[in-house]
This record gives structure tokens, C-alpha cells and sequence, in this order.
């Protein structure tokens, strides 16, 4: 629990060594052992809601001085003292009164909830909690070996060496101590004169790259077709003929064209759908 030294109040009794030191708790440590007693003892109902905002309302300075701690990190005071609160809320739904103080459970319950919310919250993109917690050790490695006056930058040996990490390691570390917040597209790329944003330097998907891997998905299969559908499809799609001007070339019926157009479409497209979700197909 976090308590105070010991500290002895002025009275009779102390001034004769006839009473023992008292502890003082924090003042926002108030004393709800019966509150918690009897919570434990109701059931659902408008009771037990009246009892557990009571205790709720009497602990909340203590979560506000724990969101406190965490000022100035890139979060609102406010924002910072709702997820404090929540973590209290969370605290005195579980907190069981046989198994000691409320404080020395709540204190870690309250923080680690504040904690939680700048690990899942606050990135602006997600990453994994492998590499944030790489830019932890490295972030505090970086501040304990340059914490003396003219320290020079540490280098990647160096931080690899007090952190017991790889310096491929130290390096995703790194590289995540400026990934907390993400830029806007309208930023400007450089300091040159021509102001040109981020957004300006980022490439566009060309439509063209489909028509590639459409095209190179069904060369084996058109290669695979008789000789009399190969020509039809040419002229089809190729030549932009007409079926019956087809029909009339090959001899045959408007009809016939249409069958054999459908089933070499079908036939090739069944092959390339194949290649592509079972790898290489046949040569």
C-alpha cells in the first residue's frame, strides 16, 4: 500500500511513550473497508449500484493522481483521468475484501489501464507489441546512457550491449521512436522553396499492371486451344469482327461461333483461375 512514514500525532499519549506510531494513509486513500464488506455482500440491485458509487466517488482523487503521472505524453489531462477512472470501476468490480487493502490492488489495476490506453490507443498506426515494447527498452536505454551532461548519441553497439538485444532488434526499436504519430499528407516533403507536400510524392496504382497479369495468366491456356478456336477468339477480340462476319469466313453458323467463343473463354479462364490459386500449372 502506499502510506506515508510513520508519523507520531501530538497528544498525551505521545508525550508520556504510551501509544504506539500511527500510519497516515494518502489523502485520497479514505477508509471503505465496510463499504467494500458490505458491496460483497449484496446482490444485484439498486443497493449495490448506490454502494459502488459511493466507493467509486470516494477513490477517484487517488486514480486522478495516478493519471497524473502520466501528463504530458501526448494525451489529454482529461482524456487520461476517464481511462484512470475506468480502470477504478474495473478495481472495485473485482476487488474481493478478504484478500487485503483496496489501494495496494487498485493502485496497479487503475495504472496498468493507463498504460494500456497509450499501447492500444495512442499509435496512430498498429503496431506490433513486439516493436513497441522494443521502443520501450530502447527509448530507456537511450535516456539512462545519456543522462550525464556532454553523453554523446549512443550508438547501436552500445544500446545493444546495455539492453541485452540484438542490434537488428535495437534498430526496429529505433525506428519506432518516431512512428508514435504519423505525419499529414499535406506536409510539406522538404524545406526547398517548391512546397511540395507528402501526398505529391506517393505513386498511384497503374490499371495497366491488371491487364499484365491477366494477360500473362491466360497464354498458357490460349496456347492450349485448337487451332479453329484460336483463330476465332483473334478474330473476335482482336480484329473486332462480328460472329456472323466469323460465321461466314469459317463456313459454319452464327451459332456455332457463339458456342465455341464461350466454351474457349470458359476453358482459359478456368486454366489461369487454377494457375493462379494452385501456383504453375502445366507448361
Amino acid at each position: 500500500m502506499l502510506t506515508d512514514l510513520p508519523t507520531i500525532r501530538p497528544g498525551p499519549a505521545a508525550t508520556t511513550g504510551d501509544a504506539a506510531p500511527t500510519r497516515r494513509n494518502h489523502d485520497d486513500a479514505p477508509d471503505t473497508a465496510e463499504l467494500f464488506t458490505r458491496l460483497a455482500g449484496l446482490g444485484d440491485g439498486p443497493e449495490r449500484d448506490a454502494v459502488r458509487d459511493e466507493l467509486v466517488a470516494a477513490w477517484l482523487p487517488m486514480a486522478h493522481r495516478i493519471a497524473g503521472r502520466f501528463r504530458d505524453r501526448g494525451e489529454s489531462v482529461e482524456d487520461l483521468r476517464q481511462v484512470a477512472a475506468l480502470g477504478l470501476v474495473k478495481a472495485v468490480d473485482r476487488f474481493d475484501p478478504a484478500r487485503g487493502a483496496f489501494e495496494s490492488y487498485a493502485v496497479p489495476t487503475v495504472t496498468g489501464e493507463v498504460k494500456r490506453h497509450f499501447r492500444d490507443r495512442m499509435w496512430a498506426l498498429r503496431v506490433p507489441r513486439r516493436i513497441q515494447e522494443l521502443r520501450n527498452r530502447v527509448r530507456l536505454a537511450r535516456r539512462e546512457l545519456g543522462q550525464h551532461p556532454g553523453s554523446p548519441e549512443p550508438t547501436l553497439a552500445a544500446l545493444a550491449s546495455h539492453t541485452g538485444l540484438t542490434e537488428e532488434e535495437v534498430g526496429a526499436g529505433m525506428a519506432a521512436l518516431d512512428s508514435f504519430s504519423t505525419l499529414s499528407l499535406d506536409a510539406e516533403a522538404s524545406t526547398g522553396d517548391d512546397g511540395q507536400s507528402l501526398a505529391e510524392t506517393l505513386g498511384s496504382t497503374d490499371a495497366s499492371y491488371d491487364v499484365v497479369i491477366d494477360r500473362e495468366a491466360a497464354k498458357a491456356g490460349l496456347r492450349r486451344l485448337p487451332e479453329r478456336e484460336r483463330a476465332i477468339l483473334y478474330m473476335r477480340f482482336f480484329e473486332d469482327m462480328t460472329q456472323s462476319r466469323i460465321a461466314d469466313r469459317l463456313g459454319i453458323s452464327q451459332m456455332h461461333v457463339s458456342r465455341l467463343i464461350s466454351r474457349s473463354c470458359a476453358r482459359v479462364r478456368d486454366e489461369a483461375m487454377g494457375r493462379c490459386a494452385g501456383g504453375r500449372g502445366p507448361a
